[in-house]
This record gives structure tokens, C-alpha cells and sequence, in this order.
């Protein structure tokens, strides 16, 4: 559509109204408070990242944003209420590559299409899982890990935060890789996953940086390898997987922000610049490095082809792996 101060003129005065209204509640944007609805439990990585998103953010619109914890089908639930929600920015989702990629190439009945639902706003930060083990595990590194597996096959139990999810693909993966037995023991969240491998209730869980440094540091827990292609300047002593044994092994979780499909490309651009500045502050990046996450905030077309190229990576990988969530 041309930019001529004619063009409205040419239009039917229903849709010219229309075309006025949505440029005058963009420019009002926002005028109340905003829900960002996170699909996992507090203290999951993505629930991590949005606490220190929303406060940012809401002192920048000068508006308060809410957080919604809505967990539920490894964030399908959270997910379905976005979609739901009306387009007009005061609803967004905080996302995982495992609810916008991988749930939809393992799952033909979700109640959403990312690329038919979703708007992208902003791609935000990304952070490598680590495999940590229970502090009484007897395998104290990535080769005696494996080896023990396969001396007692299906003996060691798994974490995962659910199907399709960062920590179930590495782990499935690494046991693929490896030729191991694994057992999966899904959790609605990695708090509730950590607290009992912490317990020794579960042998190992391959989570998220976010979530699981604070605890190896503590004590609490035993890192064995960092899912990365290089070790975290954070954790240098904590080897990559690759290093440790499985050549080639790498993964990493990432989060972004988006609002459902609808929504006034006004809004988006508003919500992605005040993002951009947000993320590019030192001390928002400094947080995330002190717990071995990286900035990756840009516009909306790079988290867009970041999707796309993750659905291919995915998809290929699923299928050489027959992983499935049935």
C-alpha cells in the first residue's frame, strides 16, 4: 500500500475507519497493562529469562506488565491461550524452540500452527544445556556415564521437562549417540525435575544453564559436560560433551517473544526496538552471562528465518533420531 496522503481516499470509508482506528491504538500503545504468559512453572529457564525481561520492559513502555505462569502439555497450554487471545498486544507469549519447532514436528493435533498463530517479535536469549547428575551417581564423567549404562542398561532414569522439550531432545540424542539405554522421567518443570535429582530421586538431567549452574556451584549437583561447541567462560572447568567423549554433541535453548498472528505490525515493531535496546543494556547481559546465557535479540525477521532454519534442523534430526511424542 502506497504512502500517498491520497490513499485513503481511494478506499471504502469502512475500511479507511478501520485502517484510522488500528494506527490510532498502535500509536496509544500500550494503554493498559499487558499479560506475558509464561507456559512453564517459576524458576524454569524461559521463566527466568521473562523475570528479567518484564520489569525492563515495563519501566520502558511505562506501562505494568503481568506475569502468567500457565504450565501445562510441555507449554502446549500456555501456548493455546495465546492463540486465543486477542490481537491487539496486551497478550504475548514467552516461547521455547521446543513449543514454536519441535512440538509441532512431533505432534499433528496441537491447537496451534506457529507459523499460521504466531507473530514474531523478538528472538531473546539462547543458553547451552549442561548434564548434571545426582551427587551420589557413581559415574563422576561423561565416559564412566556411558559406561555404566551399559552395564546396567535402563538402570539410569532421566529428567526431562517434558516431550519435545530442550532436555528431552538432548537427552535423547546423547543416548542415540552413545547407543545407551535411558528411562525419561518427565517433570512439568525443570524446579521440580532439579529437586529431585538434587534428592537423588532421578539419576540425571540435561537442563538448561539458567537453572542449573546456580545449583553445581552450590554443590548440590554434578556437571558432567556443557552441551555447546565451547566451554562456558563461566564454567570453563565444566568440559563440553564433545570433549568428554560424544563428538559433535551439541545443543542450546532459546527463548523469544511473541504475539498472536493479527496483531498490528505497529505494536510489533514497538514492542521488538523497545527489546532491542532493552537486551543491548550491559547490565541485562550481564545477568544472563553470569549464568551461562547469551544475548540474541534482533528484529523480527531474523527470530522469523531463526525459526525457519531450526524447523529444518529439527526436523532432520527427529527423523534420523525416530524421535516421536506418540
Amino acid at each position: 500500500m502506497t504512502n500517498s496522503p491520497f490513499a485513503l481516499k481511494a478506499l471504502h470509508p469502512a475500511c479507511a475507519m478501520l485502517i484510522a482506528c488500528a494506527a490510532a491504538g498502535a500509536a496509544e500503545y500500550p494503554a493498559k497493562s499487558i499479560r506475558v504468559i509464561v507456559p512453564f512453572p517459576p524458576d524454569s529457564g524461559v521463566d527466568i529469562v521473562a523475570r528479567i525481561t518484564v520489569p525492563a520492559l515495563s519501566a520502558t513502555l511505562d506501562k505494568p506488565l503481568v506475569i502468567d505462569n500457565r504450565a501445562g502439555a510441555d507449554g502446549v497450554v500456555g501456548a493455546h491461550i495465546a492463540v486465543k487471545a486477542a490481537p491487539d498486544g496486551y497478550t504475548l507469549l514467552m516461547a521455547t524452540g521446543g513449543i514454536l519447532c519441535v512440538l509441532p514436528l512431533m505432534q499433528s493435533n496441537l491447537p496451534y500452527v506457529p507459523a499460521r498463530d504466531f507473530a514474531s517479535i523478538a528472538q531473546l536469549a539462547a543458553t547451552p544445556n549442561i548434564l548434571v547428575t545426582t551427587v551420589s551417581l557413581t559415574a563422576r564423567s561423561v565416559k564412566e556415564l556411558i559406561a555404566l549404562a551399559r552395564e546396567k542398561p535402563g538402570a539410569i532414569n532421566y529428567a526431562s521437562t517434558g516431550k519435545g522439550t530442550g532436555s528431552h531432545l538432548a537427552a535423547e540424542l546423547f543416548r542415540v549417540q552413545t547407543g545407551i539405554t535411558l528411562v525419561n522421567v518427565p517433570y512439568q518443570g525443570s524446579a521440580a525435575a532439579l529437586s529431585d535429582v538434587i534428592a537423588g530421586r532421578v539419576e540425571i538431567f540435561f537442563n538448561n544453564a539458567l537453572s542449573a549452574l546456580p545449583h553445581v556451584r552450590n554443590g548440590k549437583l554434578r556437571a558432567l559436560g556443557v552441551i555447546s561447541p565451547e566451554r562456558l567462560s563461566i564454567a570453563a572447568d565444566i568440559p563440553t560433551i564433545a570433549e568428554a567423549g560424544v563428538p559433535a554433541y551439541a545443543a542450546e535453548t532459546w527463548y523469544g517473544l511473541v504475539a498472536p498472528t493479527g496483531t498490528p505490525r505497529a505494536i510489533i515493531l514497538r514492542l521488538n526496538n523497545a527489546l532491542v535496546r532493552i537486551f543491548q543494556h550491559p547490565d541485562i547481559g550481564a545477568r544472563l552471562a553470569a549464568d551461562g546465557a547469551r544475548v540474541t535479540a534482533g528484529a523480527p525477521r531474523q527470530f522469523a528465518d531463526h525459526l525457519a532454519t531450526e524447523n529444518t534442523k529439527w526436523g532432520t534430526v527427529l527423523k534420523a533420531s525416530a524421535l516421536s511424542v506418540n
